[in-house]
């Protein structure tokens, strides 16, 4: 893994939003992981595309929060849902 991975969302998982709970939802097969607003932030900027330096950036930017403390927290998310393979990096 490089210094700064960029996070994707393996095939068959993907965002959701679940109209019944009113809430944003990761869909896995045969699992949905109920989000919060944070999670959902974070996750709405996984495009395969962005790095975690990026999405750190861009949530730091959006919420007007110091980057070092969002970026710790985006790779804690992140990192927690790597170890459960329910997203990767490359």
């Amino acid at each position: 893994m490089t210094d700064d991975p960029v996070p994707l969302l393996p095939r068959g998982t993907r965002l959701h939003h679940d109209r019944v709970r009113g809430t944003m939802v990761l869909l896995v097969p045969e699992r949905a992981l109920l989000l919060d607003e944070i999670g959902s932030a974070i996750l709405g900027e996984v495009d395969g595309r962005l790095s975690l330096g990026a999405i750190s950036a861009r949530l730091a930017e959006r919420y007007g929060a110091p980057e070092a403390d969002v970026a710790s927290d985006v790779r804690d998310f992140l990192g927690g849902l790597v170890a459960q393979r329910l997203v990767d990096y490359r």
